[in-house]
């Protein structure tokens, strides 16, 4: 027994080990590749961040396939919760607010007793969350684990069904070409030669300003300045014959300059455009415009379920494997093992959605980090993605887990304490519901706008 105890410590050492050394890879070859690398704690901060949240997914996996026994799982699903927890609520605020001050020198000096008040200040906003929202039994003490992960629940769900609402409608549109507006070579010729004359514009006048100012120092330094008052005033109320207007010539300069830039996205948006046309025609395109249909049907069936759900407050008792599974054999009237199957295709199922969401959200992470970072604000950002990062991949174990069997729920179910499920799945459901149709609405008028703007420049 001793031996086979230590083996499964072995295993979970090693997969978290593992992880780790996927999140510094990451953090190294993806986030901070521009950057140089000053403050090794945060970068180990992101990698622990990220090795606890993979090894939640793990442990989902390892309650599926029956990996380690009962009692193993249980003590790996309790230290994964508490060292987690105490990474996001305490560790990572902290830092962030010892960051804030650090780059305001005013602040300097007493950097460490403001960044505690900067982590007090997010200790009590983090407590008060939790007032409006029914997480929570009564008989939950204050420094019980049930306090903690209810209130990254809320933080981590609302994320989540953000950011599923905005996919569920923004895959199809990327995806499919019927969304694509009609793009031709011609289109983007003229605009080009609209830029390059915009372009020449610019250089002629800059060309005037530059000739005016070399013949004001010329005149400048050929002439003797007026000694008299009257000569001061008259040189400055009255121009040489033949002087540039210099400040509307710079007016005009700064307008044909923001035209040239909306003319230049615009042309390297017709040329995306062009090449998405002629990517849809390959057989790779049509494998995704295809994928397209077939994620706006999903997009449609998941805003109505959503609807229906919180219409008329209603949460699934049954896994969807185990349903759907039930219902395809009453229908058929087959001897089937319902049990058996139910088992693989939702470790199969569990492990898409694992995969996915990791993916999805490194790459979400990435874009988000190249988009607003900077030589100073990179570390605060990226300790605040590594927040993101573990609340989401918390809640997402609230959210799997109405999608296991019941039998491989009930570890995690008493991991997590006596917390209010069917309000996480409501919530979800009336986020998700807001964002995708936000996300409609946002599409669709940028949509219409595009051609208009085409039009206009």
């Amino acid at each position: 027994a001793s031996f086979f105890l230590n083996n499964t410590f072995r295993l979970a050492f090693f997969l978290q080990v593992l992880f780790f050394g996927f999140g510094w890879l990451f953090f190294m070859r993806k986030l901070f590749k521009d950057y140089e690398v000053r403050q090794y704690v945060v970068q180990v901060v992101f990698s622990v961040t990220f090795a606890f949240s993979c090894t939640m997914f793990e442990l989902i996996i390892f309650e599926i396939l029956g990996v380690l026994n009962s009692s193993s799982r249980y003590f790996h699903w309790k230290l994964n919760l508490c060292v987690i927890l105490l990474v996001l609520v305490f560790m990572v605020p902290f830092y962030i607010g010892y960051f804030i001050v650090s780059n305001i020198r005013l602040l300097h000096r007493q950097r460490l007793l403001f960044a505690c008040v900067v982590w007090l200040t997010f200790m009590y906003f983090f407590w008060k969350l939790g007032d409006p929202f029914p997480i929570l039994s009564p008989k939950h003490g204050i420094l019980s684990i049930e306090q903690l992960i209810s209130r990254v629940g809320v933080i981590g769900v609302t994320l989540m069904a953000l950011l599923s609402g905005f996919g569920a409608v923004n895959c199809p549109y990327t995806y499919m070409s019927y969304f694509l507006r009609n793009v031709t070579d011609a289109d983007i010729l003229a605009l080009e030669r609209r830029l390059l004359q915009t372009i020449d514009m610019i250089i002629s006048k800059k060309k005037r300003m530059a000739m005016a100012h070399r013949t004001m120092f010329q005149r400048g330094e050929v002439h003797n300045k007026p000694t008299s008052f009257w000569g001061m005033i008259k040189s400055v109320t009255t121009s040489a014959p033949g002087s540039e207007n210099l400040s509307l010539i710079q007016q005009e300069v700064d307008a044909l300059e923001e035209l040239s830039r909306q003319l230049f996205l615009e042309t390297a948006d017709l040329h995306a455009t062009k090449e998405r046309i002629e990517y849809s025609k390959t057989f790779q395109g049509k494998y995704f415009n295809f994928l397209g249909y077939f994620f706006s049907i999903y997009c449609v069936w998941k805003i109505f379920m959503a609807t229906i759900n919180i219409v008329f407050d209603r949460v699934g008792k049954t896994d969807p494997v185990t349903r759907g599974i039930e219902i395809t054999v009453n229908y058929l009237g087959i001897q089937f093992d319902v049990k058996f199957w139910s088992q693989h295709i939702s470790f199969i199922l569990v492990g898409i959605i694992i995969v996915t969401s990791i993916r999805g959200l490194l790459i979400t992470l990435t874009k988000f980090f190249y988009a607003i970072s900077s030589s100073k604000s990179s570390n605060v950002i990226v300790l605040l993605l590594a927040q993101i990062m573990g609340m989401y991949f918390v809640s997402s174990v609230l959210l799997i887990r109405m999608s296991m069997p019941l039998e491989y729920r009930t570890i995690i179910t008493e991991v997590l304490g006596e917390l209010q499920f069917n309000f996480y799945h409501r919530w979800f459901d009336v986020i998700f519901l807001v964002s995708a149709l936000s996300s409609i609405l946002f599409l669709y008028l940028a949509h219409k706008q595009a051609p208009e703007k085409h039009m206009a420049l």
